[in-house]
């Protein structure tokens, strides 16, 4: 089956990643699941700044490696 495809933004593509995490941590109750989404948890202020920089600029190096295709499919 091949994937659908849509376009998110960084910032969309980030909070479904989150979403994932928490989806399986509920279905888990992992701890490491729950440490995770701890450490990479995104506030977004009103002036489009981050609560989180770190865990922000690493998402933004992983689109990069991902679509220069430095991560096979």
């Amino acid at each position: 089956m091949k994937p659908m495809e849509k376009k998110l933004t960084y910032l969309e593509a980030f909070k479904s990643m989150q979403c994932f995490l928490e989806n399986y941590y509920e279905q888990t109750d992992s701890d490491d699941v729950r440490s995770l989404l701890g450490n990479i948890s995104l506030d977004i202020w009103k002036d489009g700044s981050t609560g989180d920089p770190a865990a922000w600029s690493e998402w933004i190096e992983c689109i990069e490696k991902v679509t220069n295709k430095k991560i096979q499919d």
